[in-house]
């Protein structure tokens, strides 16, 4: 986060590495940093006034103070500073573009620690991408390492430290180098027994391309967003998968006969037993990638071919979304902040497994997250840490289960509840009398749509009146595919596309006024699959006095889905047909999840 102040310098040219917005009127040049928000983010004087008297009572920056409040967004205050210092702002940084030669001069860990890169050379200047032009210390330092005078461009730090992450460690290629390399070894100098992983690992010569190819995989993952690594033995070959964006990628094929050495690699990082290889194991990896600390979740089995590793990252610097940013409507952003406000009652969300019910849940708690509140979860495991929340991780080995966790906390004087699933009939009916006794109960269950959720806890052994008396609301999800920004293109949808997402040219044109929608291509940006990132689509079913009698009766999902509906419910299939109108995602991606609504 750059610090803001009135403190004018040069303006530099612009040049081609970078993505440059528009400077904006002259007149906001050197005026205070709160009234060119005003006429540029629409900030209100009220909410102005708050953040300076916080300023003035607990110190800080002003840019940071508004960010906290939630009032304007990093990239709004990065630009304010940018219209304040006369600087171009830039709002992404082309990493194909930038001189190779320029980053010789910067060593890497200075770069990410003082969030700056060169960019190319204009005339006898260096541009020079900064996060805070005004720490005159990082200014005169990257002077000293250039030998060269700078011309200060603003971008965000994430945006710098990505572009770092790119330009200086070539990890996406090393990985395939490294394959070469193993091809090319000498198997007869090596003890090569698949059966003896140990004899590769204790061989010094060898032993270093086996842990800079394990390295670089994950490093690799890290840098591409992955959030899970597949190593899967075939008959005759080793296959590393990477899942980006919910879908899974082939990445390399090392050779077969290094399995054992890459399988034992990664068992010691997570201290699993390497002699053990008939039964499953678990384990964990802490590991910090790319100044980003990396959790680790891993797991082995055995299969016919070797044994199997899958492993889930969990980026614990990953900032945790409010409920407003997860891609929500405005009537499921207010029906759903509406009850989470509630003092009692079970909330769940659910949907299928990575398709971001926790997360959801996080947004949740952060949102209610008071002083006066005490919030407890048990999870299986902490994925996230949350300020001012206690968290428990369950550890079925010994004894902690949800059950167990939720029956302990009910005598630590709790307000709020959180589950991190109900799996069984004494969950349920724990959570369910936490709720009646006047807590707020937050959980998830695995259901196709939101209706189903109310029969499933029925099919758990759950009292019908249990569940028609406690249950508030019930929220179901997926993960659909951002369309990529820089490639997307305009096409006008044929009659049997839009008939399969329940439309026609007049509804689309009435109800979103749109007539064309967008369609994935294929770019650099998102790795030619047209995709890049992901948003939610929602479902949110309030149990109302309908569908309360209905449970009441232990009725069908889908009667309890047609009430919902009639009542004004938006589907799953709704919210992506107004996301494709939007031009968020493509028809074909919201009909890959959702079929069952079909």
């Amino acid at each position: 986060m750059s610090p803001f102040a009135d403190a004018p310098l040069a303006r530099p040219s612009t040049d081609t590495a970078t993505q440059v917005v528009s400077h904006g009127p002259a007149y906001l040049c050197g005026r205070p940093l709160g009234e060119i928000l005003r006429a540029t983010a629409g900030l209100t004087e009220e909410k102005l006034q708050e953040a300076l008297s916080l300023q003035e009572e607990k110190g800080g920056r002003l840019g940071e103070l508004l960010v906290g409040l939630k009032v304007v967004s990093e990239e709004d205050v990065a630009k304010a500073l940018g219209l304040q210092l006369d600087l171009p702002y830039l709002a992404r940084i082309f990493t194909e573009e930038v001189d190779p030669e320029l980053l010789k001069r910067v060593p890497i860990n200075f770069a990410k620690q003082s969030r700056i890169l060169p960019l190319s050379m204009e005339g006898d200047s260096v541009a020079l991408a900064v996060a805070d032009p005004l720490d005159t210390t990082v200014m005169d330092h990257a002077r000293m390492l250039l030998g060269q005078n700078v011309n200060p461009r603003i971008a965000l730090a994430s945006t710098i430290v990505d572009a770092i992450n790119s330009v200086y460690d070539r990890a996406s290629n090393e990985a395939e180098q490294l394959v070469d390399e193993l091809e090319a070894q000498d198997l007869d100098s090596l003890a090569h027994e698949l059966d003896e992983p140990k004899d590769i690992l204790d061989a010094e010569g060898d032993e270093a391309p086996i842990i800079r190819l394990v390295n670089s995989v994950l490093f690799r993952a890290a840098k591409e967003r992955a959030s899970d690594i597949h190593i899967e033995p075939m008959e005759r070959e080793l296959l590393v998968r990477f899942r980006v964006d919910g879908v899974l990628q082939e990445i390399i094929k090392p050779p077969k006969r290094y399995q054992s050495a890459i399988v034992s690699r990664v068992k010691v990082m997570g201290q699993l037993n390497i002699a053990e290889k008939r039964l499953p194991q678990d384990g964990r990896i802490r590991i910090k990638l790319a100044g980003r600390d990396i959790d680790i979740r891993l797991s082995t089995i055995p299969t016919t071919f070797g044994e199997r590793i899958v492993m889930r990252l969990l980026d614990k610097n990953t900032t945790l979304l409010d409920l407003s940013e997860l891609g929500m409507s405005t009537q499921t952003m207010g029906a759903m902040d509406h009850v989470i406000r509630r003092p009692h009652g079970i909330i769940l969300v659910t949907g299928p497994t990575g398709s971001g019910k926790t997360t959801t849940l996080y947004g949740a708690l952060s949102r209610i997250n008071t002083p006066d509140l005490n919030i407890l979860t048990v999870e299986d495991p902490v994925e996230y840490q949350l300020k001012g929340i206690g968290q428990m991780a369950i550890n079925p080995k010994i004894g902690l289960t949800f059950a167990q966790g939720l029956r302990s906390f009910l005598r630590q004087d709790p307000d709020v509840i959180m589950v991190g699933e109900i799996r069984d009939k004494e969950t349920a009916e724990i959570a369910i009398q936490a709720s009646l006794t006047g807590h707020l109960v937050f959980s998830t269950v695995h259901t196709n749509d939101a209706a189903s959720a109310v029969t499933r806890l029925v099919d758990m052994g759950v009292e019908p009146f249990l569940v028609a008396s406690s249950l508030t609301a019930v929220l179901a999800q997926r993960l659909v595919r951002r369309v990529c920004p820089d490639c997307r293109v305009q096409c006008t949808p044929t009659d049997d596309e839009l008939k399969e997402i329940g439309l026609n040219r007049a509804t689309l044109k009435e109800r979103y006024g749109v007539e064309r929608i967008y369609k994935a291509t294929g770019c650099p940006s998102c790795s030619h699959n047209g995709y890049r990132g992901r948003t939610g689509i929602y479902e949110l079913l309030l149990v109302d006095e309908t569908v309360r009698q209905l449970a009441l009766k232990n009725v069908d999902s889908n009667s309890i889905k047609k009430a919902a509906v009639s009542n004004g419910m938006t589907t799953l299939l709704d919210d992506g047909a107004r996301k494709i109108s939007m031009g968020e995602t493509t028809i074909a991606e919201v009909l890959s999840i959702t079929q069952e609504d079909l």
